[in-house]
């Protein structure tokens, strides 16, 4: 899994399709290349201090690192804009809740559920 970074990428990132969910908003972007799936990960100030912002940060990266990379669109880049649910929903609920938005993302990935 590659990683956001720039600023840049992430406004991109924010003009593209958007996907709610409790614990965090799954925002997609399809870009002209057809490198690999890029992460962003985001959660602002208003969801609590820092340890809690940063304990929202790893989940929502440990929820994709487990999550099945068969879903995911080659050349797409993706932010997870984390929510005050996520320190309170399980691990397995938030894991649920991102296999099903990007079924939403991609519907015609409804069919590929093999782990590539």
């Amino acid at each position: 899994m590659e990683r956001l970074r720039q600023r840049a990428d992430f406004l991109a990132t924010a003009t593209g399709t958007k996907v709610p969910a409790a614990a965090f908003v799954l925002q997609a972007r399809k870009r002209s290349d057809e490198g690999p799936v890029r992460f962003g990960f985001t959660v602002t100030k208003k969801i609590g201090n820092a340890v809690e912002r940063n304990r929202v940060r790893r989940r929502l990266r440990e929820i994709v690192r487990h999550a099945k990379a068969a879903r995911m669109c080659a050349g797409h880049d993706y932010v997870l804009i984390g929510r005050r649910a996520a320190l309170t929903h399980t691990f397995a609920r938030m894991a649920e809740e991102f296999e099903a938005a990007l079924r939403r993302m991609h519907p015609e990935w409804q069919g590929n559920t093999s782990i590539a």
